[in-house]
C-alpha cells in the first residue's frame, strides 16, 4: 500500500465516521481519550454499586457502546510519546506540588506558613564535558572551559574549550575526551540515585528530629520531587522540601513547626544531609571491557547543590506558583535531552543503540555490559564468587540479588541506567494523583450538569463503578478515527483556553 493510498483510505474513513448519524454520540464516548495517540481498548462490563450495601444498581456492557469498546487514555507521561496524556500528567504534577506549598485538595492551608526549601541535587563529575553558562547581569554566554594552562589529557585531547556554545549545540554534555570519561561510574550512579535519595531523606529526618527534641516538638520533613536529565545523560532531582510538626495523638495531622525555626535552618540541614550521605554499591565482577570492582562504587551527591529557601515575606522573587510550574514542566521529559529516545531494549534491539561512537550510545552499551548476569552458564567460578551472599552458595539467591542490584542496568539501559520514578512525594506532603484526578473529574461533571455544588461536596461518594474488563487492543480503529479524535481534543483545548482568558479578563 502506497502512502497516497493510505492517505485516501484515512480521508474516506474520516468522512464516513463524520457522516454517521451517531457521530455526536461517538465523540462523547471517546471524550476522555480523545487527545490520546494510542488509547487502550477494553471490553467487558461496568457495574454501578452502592458502596454502603454492596448491591449492584446497574450493569452496562461495552457491546452497547460505540465501536463495542471502552477507550482509556494510555497515561504515558512522556510528551514525545503522547502529548495529550503528558499534558494531563504535567497539570496533575503542578497541582500536587502547589497543594503541598499552599494547601488545598485535602492539605491544610496552614502549610503556606511552614519553612520550605526548593533544592536541586546534582551528580558529581565523571569527567569534563562541554557546558553552556550565561552571565546573569549581562546575559552574555561564557566560554565553555577556559584554562590558564592549556594542557592535553593522557590521550592527547585538549582539556579546555574556549568556544561559546549556543543553546542547541550538539556538543553540550559530551565529554572533552571520551576515553577519560568514567562511563561505568556514570551508569552506576544513575542506577543507584534513587537509593542515595532515600538515604539522604533518612539522614535529613534524623537531623530535624534532633532539632525538634531541642524545641520540645516532633518535627518531620515532607517533599515532592521530580527527576530531570542533564545534557550529559545524568539525572538530577528538583525537590520541594517542607518542614512540619507532628501531633503524637494524631499521626495524620500536619502542624506548623515552632515559629523560631526558619527556612534558613531547614536549608542548612539539607546541605548537611547531602554532604553526610554516601552509599557504597555491592561488588561487581567486571566484564571484558570494564575492570572488576570488588569494593563497588561510592555514590555521593555533586558539589553543585542549589537551595532556594522559600520565604513568604515581602521582596521574594520566587512564588509558589512559579516553583510548582518549574518543577512540573520536567515531569513530562525524558532522555530526549540527550538526543536519545527508545523503548525498552532487548538482545535483538541493543545493537541499534549501543554505539561506541556517540556519548549516549557508549552509556547504553556500558549499562548493557554492567548488567550482564555473572551467574549465566559459562562464567568462571572465580568471577561468580563475587555474587554469592555471605554464608550461602545458593545460586538462586545470588541471581535474585543480582537482579536487585546491577541486573536492573540492562532493564533500564534505554533510560541510561535510571529506573526510578520521575515524580515522587512523601505520604504527608500533599494529595495523591488519584485525589487530584477525582476532584477534577467530579468538578467537570458538575459543570456539565449545570450544578452549583461547592468544593467541599466533591468528596461525597454516592456510587461506585467497578469494571470487569479485558484488554482488546491499543490505538484507534482507523486513521480517520484518530484524526477526528485529535481534532475534537484540539477544539476542546482551544475552548478551555478561551474560557480561561475570559475569566481573567472579567
Amino acid at each position: 500500500m502506497t502512502a497516497t493510498t493510505s492517505l485516501l483510505d484515512a480521508r474516506s474513513a474520516t468522512l464516513e465516521r463524520a457522516a454517521d448519524r451517531d457521530h455526536a454520540q461517538w465523540l462523547q464516548h471517546i471524550g476522555t481519550a480523545a487527545g490520546c495517540t494510542q488509547p487502550v481498548r477494553l471490553t467487558g462490563r461496568l457495574h454501578t454499586i452502592n458502596p454502603d450495601t454492596g448491591d449492584i444498581l446497574a450493569t452496562r456492557t461495552t457491546a452497547t457502546m460505540p465501536d463495542g469498546v471502552l477507550y482509556v487514555p494510555c497515561g504515558n507521561r512522556r510528551a514525545d510519546v503522547c502529548p495529550s496524556c503528558a499534558e494531563l500528567y504535567r497539570a496533575d504534577t503542578y497541582h500536587l506540588i502547589k497543594a503541598g506549598l499552599l494547601g488545598g485538595k485535602g492539605t491544610p492551608e496552614t502549610v503556606a506558613s511552614h519553612p520550605a526549601v526548593f533544592a536541586t541535587f546534582t551528580a558529581p563529575s565523571f569527567g569534563p564535558v562541554h557546558t553552556r553558562a550565561v552571565e546573569k547581569k549581562s546575559g552574555r554566554i561564557k566560554p565553555c572551559r577556559i584554562r590558564r594552562a592549556m594542557t592535553l589529557c593522557p590521550h592527547g585531547k585538549p582539556t579546555w574549550c574556549s568556544q561559546r556554545h549556543h543553546e542547541n549545540a550538539s556538543c553540550l554534555g559530551k565529554p572533552l575526551c571520551p576515553e577519560c570519561y568514567d562511563y561505568p561510574a556514570h551508569a552506576v550512579w544513575n542506577a543507584f540515585a534513587s537509593e542515595l535519595w532515600r538515604r539522604t531523606t533518612i539522614t535529613l529526618r534524623r537531623l530535624v528530629a534532633r532539632l525538634g527534641k531541642h524545641h520540645g516538638a516532633t518535627l518531620d520533613v515532607s517533599y515532592g520531587k521530580v527527576a530531570e536529565y542533564q545534557h550529559r545523560g545524568i539525572v538530577h532531582f528538583h525537590a520541594i522540601i517542607r518542614l512540619d510538626r507532628r501531633d503524637p495523638t494524631d499521626p495524620d495531622a500536619i502542624l506548623p513547626p515552632p515559629p523560631n525555626i526558619t527556612s534558613a535552618d531547614l536549608d542548612q540541614f539539607i546541605l548537611d544531609a547531602a554532604r553526610a550521605t554516601a552509599y557504597r554499591t555491592p561488588p561487581h565482577p567486571g566484564t571484558d571491557d570494564i575492570p572488576a570492582r570488588p569494593d563497588g562504587w561510592l555514590i555521593t551527591w555533586g558539589q553543585q547543590l542549589v537551595n532556594r529557601p522559600l520565604t513568604r515575606v515581602g521582596g521574594i522573587d520566587i512564588t509558589e506558583e512559579m516553583v510548582a510550574g518549574y518543577v512540573a514542566k520536567y515531569a513530562t521529559k525524558s532522555t530526549e535531552t540527550t538526543g536519545h529516545l527508545s523503548r525498552r531494549l532487548t538482545s535483538e534491539t541493543i545493537g541499534r543503540y549501543a554505539d561506541y561512537q556517540t556519548h549516549t550510545g557508549t552509556l547504553i552499551a556500558t549499562c548493557w555490559d554492567l548488567g550482564a548476569n555473572p551467574h549465566d552458564p559459562g562464567t568462571p567460578d572465580d568471577d561468580r564468587a563475587y555474587w554469592y551472599p555471605p554464608g550461602t552458595t545458593d545460586e538462586a539467591i545470588a541471581r535474585q540479588q543480582w537482579q536487585h542490584t546491577y541486573g536492573k542496568l540492562r532493564r533500564w539501559a534505554h533510560m541510561l541506567g535510571f529506573g526510578g520514578h520521575f515524580t515522587t512525594k512523601s505520604g504527608r506532603y500533599g494529595p495523591t494523583r488519584k485525589t487530584i484526578r477525582r476532584v477534577y473529574q467530579r468538578s467537570q461533571q458538575i459543570l456539565r450538569n449545570g450544578g452549583h455544588r461547592t468544593a467541599e461536596h466533591l468528596d461525597e461518594d454516592t456510587t461506585l463503578i467497578v469494571g470487569d474488563l479485558t484488554y482488546a487492543g491499543i490505538g484507534w480503529l482507523t486513521l480517520g478515527d484518530a484524526e477526528l479524535a485529535a481534532t475534537s481534543a484540539a477544539k476542546a483545548r482551544e475552548y478551555a483556553a478561551t474560557r480561561k482568558l475570559e475569566r481573567h479578563a472579567a
